[in-house]
């Protein structure tokens, strides 16, 4: 298992609320987040970043991509979202374990992006 936070976080080290939970990845809400929907995808496996990520790990990535879709409608965001996948620190990567940001609840217009 990882020595980040989420690696402590799926090791019960540190308690966090499931809101998904299966055998090859959880999810939790962002505790800073910067949508009214914001949640995390975390997969099991650590994978420190995408480009880390080997050919076997195809499935899985596909996995975290359906429980994303899934958790978007679940949470009333299925018909606009976004999904962000963070590789490297200049980009605002701060936790070396991949994981995919599911964020919806704004229009696109309120988001203040191109």
């Amino acid at each position: 298992m990882s020595d980040t936070v989420f690696g402590k976080i799926l090791a019960g080290e540190i308690p966090a609320e499931f809101i998904h939970e299966d055998e090859h990845c959880v999810a939790i809400h962002d505790i800073h987040p910067q949508a009214p929907v914001h949640v995390l995808v975390i997969p099991r496996k650590p994978i420190p970043m995408l480009v880390d990520a080997q050919p076997e790990d195809q499935a899985l990535l596909g996995h975290l991509m359906l429980v994303a879709g899934k958790l978007a409608r679940e949470l009333g965001v299925g018909d606009g979202f976004r999904l962000i996948v963070n590789n490297g620190e200049s980009v605002g990567m701060t936790i070396h374990h991949l994981h995919l940001h599911v964020m919806g609840g704004r229009t696109y217009s309120e988001q203040g992006m191109a």
